[in-house]
């Protein structure tokens, strides 16, 4: 009977210190959006994990930013006869039913779905603004500069020189190869 903790960052630049999850004996941390459950360090908790362990998560919006995503999640850890905690909401889950926690974990959970969505569609609003205003400065002028670059052009072009080909230079450099075509490299 194991605690395990899990603790979830949207990005590498960010840490999880704040999500203080207690003394746990194994802890998963993904550097990954919550927007779905393709997560590394998710996926091996939940294969790690065994009848009678403890699962300890920060916060609800840590494990899933959906309510069926949610809901799944914690009917696969507790189906596994594990207990799943969130600590800074104070639910426990598994070993008996409560249904105030069930109604608390859908509410909190359709609150982080609702939460996500309108970050998206705040963002999404502004980046227009930005682009509308943009669209009349000339190029070096302009403010919005698109999502930050995820590969080294410098790296392509030492990987291009030893005379790989773009599958396997996406491979390297853990892009897609749309990526590395993208810098228009080749003819």
């Amino acid at each position: 009977m194991a605690i395990i903790g899990y603790t979830r960052v949207s990005t590498v630049d960010q840490n999880t210190e704040r999500q203080d999850v207690g003394q746990v004996e194994r802890l998963f941390t993904d550097k990954a959006s919550g927007k779905n459950l393709e997560r590394p360090q998710l996926q091996a908790m939940l294969d790690y994990i065994r009848p009678g362990d403890t699962v300890k998560v920060y916060s609800i919006d840590r494990l899933a930013r959906s309510t069926k995503d949610l809901l799944d999640l914690v009917g696969v850890i507790t189906g596994k006869g594990c207990r799943l905690e969130f600590v800074s909401d104070n639910l426990q889950f598994g070993g008996q039913d409560d249904a105030r926690n069930e109604l608390m974990l859908t509410m909190l959970g359709a609150f982080a779905t609702w939460e996500r969505k309108t970050m998206l569609s705040r963002q999404k609003e502004g980046i227009a603004v930005v682009k509308a205003k943009d669209a009349l400065l000339p190029q070096e002028q302009r403010t919005y500069r698109g999502r930050r670059a995820t590969i080294c052009e410098d790296a392509v072009k030492k990987l291009v020189a030893d005379g790989l080909g773009a599958s396997e230079i996406a491979r390297r450099l853990g892009v897609s190869r749309q990526s590395v075509y993208r810098l228009g490299l080749w003819g």
